[in-house]
């Protein structure tokens, strides 16, 4: 009876963990709108080299503190994985500075249909109707989330679509490097080299011009490491499935939250019903995984 007892704590605490990394997911993007607000505007590569900076340091903390180093193995798998995170987060800031933090987000949550379309083209026997049924779904919402009704598309809402994409291949590359590496070893290099490749790639846009910069970057950044760090030890406690529908919770969270926190204009009924059918196809695939 103890042992259900504190099985069933631990499931609740991990799913609470999960969902609160998910808010702080968004809040992490929420801060981008608040320097907005304030006329701040750091380039999203500053705010994506901030992050795997702090990142960089609490990794580097923890394996100090357990006296190990990083064990890599097959680099090609951990440089992938940087170079397609890299893509995916700046995407993903440059998403929220020139649309909306809802758009980004939900967009940004499509990498699980993605990455479900990739399995989908190169695997044929993962080819099956329901998957397929449920990725027009999604793809359906992806174009009610892009065409706003009568409004033409608007061309910056694809910097969100490639979020989810680099995602989806970033997360891809997650799991072939889970089989050769500890997650430590992964966060180590991908915070580590993608702080490089951030910095090398964009040094002539790292400016500050206001003292409030550090601040927002900051708290942009600690958000981003917060959910992380969240996301990790809640999936410690919760099935895959439960994980993954309470990750995307980040959807609604974000059509919800928009006029509220971020001080957004709230989503159109074409936007809500392209988000509720991006959120539903995302759980039928977090079901459907689980199953095969």
């Amino acid at each position: 009876m103890v042992t259900r007892s504190k099985a069933r704590i631990q499931a609740m605490a991990g799913s609470a963990a999960v969902l609160a990394s998910a808010l702080c997911f968004y809040l992490s993007t929420a801060t981008i709108r608040w320097a907005q607000i304030q006329d701040i505007n750091p380039d999203p590569a500053f705010y994506v080299l901030v992050r795997f900076l702090l990142g960089f340091v609490v990794i580097a903390g923890i394996l100090m503190h357990q006296k190990r180093p990083p064990r890599p193995i097959s680099y090609h798998l951990l440089v992938g994985r940087t170079v397609a995170n890299c893509i995916a987060v700046y995407c993903f800031y440059k998403a929220v500075q020139t649309t909306s933090v809802a758009h980004a987000n939900i967009l940004n949550m499509t990498y699980p249909l993605f990455v479900a379309l990739m399995t989908w083209a190169f695997l044929p026997n993962q080819r099956e109707w329901r998957t397929s049924l449920a990725l027009m779904i999604a793809f359906a919402g992806i174009v009610l989330i892009l065409h706003p009704g009568n409004l033409a598309i608007d061309i910056q809402h694809f910097w969100g679509l490639a979020s989810g994409i680099s995602a989806a291949l970033a997360i891809i590359y997650l799991n072939l490097s889970r089989r050769a590496h500890d997650s430590e070893t992964i966060l180590f290099y991908m915070f580590g080299l993608g702080s490089l490749l951030i910095f090398t790639g964009f040094h002539d846009r790292m400016v500050i011009k206001k003292g409030a910069d550090i601040i927002y970057l900051t708290l942009c950044g600690g958000f981003g490491i917060a959910g992380q760090y969240l996301i990790t030890l809640g999936f410690r406690y919760v099935t895959a499935v439960e994980g993954s529908i309470l990750s995307s919770t980040r959807i609604l969270i974000a059509a919800f939250a928009g006029p509220l926190i971020a001080m957004d204009p709230a989503l159109t009924v074409r936007g809500w019903a392209g988000a509720l059918l991006i959120f539903a196809a995302n759980v039928y695939l977090a079901f459907r995984k689980a199953g095969s």
